[in-house]
């Protein structure tokens, strides 16, 4: 694994199994929302986001965490490995509400500076769709990768665990389940 994405929901723990997993593989850690959001969560414009995400993809390894579907066909070309973390809305609506609370008025440190941790009526409608719209395309997305990519899925953070303790192990994780 030299190039690995990680995708999934809000909540479902993208940013740190990136962290976790590139400091096991010793591989830098590319956080999506730090490059897309400027402060005070202004988009990028879609024709600097694609020179950005084509600049950040052209590194030899890189464990890059985000869902960002305008340039995942792009990412997903380069990747080795694809991870989507699938966990229940429930489960999702909790971990953003705890991380809320957590950083309540900060900026989170996979987030641009000047980026306070908020939820709002459009972020809570992305989430509870997300399961309706978003999933089954990006899971009929990943099945064409097979067998050329090393596509994962990750249902729950026992399975995060087991796919850890495996890479930690030195094993090849392949879950078959995509």
């Amino acid at each position: 694994m030299k190039r690995v994405l990680i995708l999934g929901p809000s909540g479902s723990g993208k940013s740190t199994l990136g962290e976790r997993l590139g400091r096991i593989l010793r591989l830098p850690i590319i956080h999506l929302d730090r490059y897309y959001w400027k402060p005070n969560w202004i988009d990028t414009p879609e024709e600097e986001w694609q020179v950005i995400v084509k600049e950040l993809i052209n590194s030899d390894s890189w464990v890059m965490d985000g869902n960002y579907t305008s340039t995942l066909k792009l990412r997903a070309t380069v990747a080795d490995t694809i991870i989507f973390i699938d966990i229940p809305r429930r489960l999702s609506f909790l971990r953003v509400f705890f991380r809320f609370f957590r950083f309540r008025g900060r900026t989170r440190p996979d987030l641009t500076e000047d980026c306070p941790e908020k939820i709002d009526w459009d972020f809570i409608r992305w989430i509870w769709d997300y399961p309706r719209t978003r999933k089954p395309a990006i899971l009929r997305f990943l099945e064409k990768l097979k067998p050329a990519k090393n596509v994962i899925v990750l249902r729950g953070q026992k399975e995060v665990e087991v796919f850890l303790d495996s890479i930690r192990k030195g094993k090849d994780y392949r879950d078959g389940r995509t």
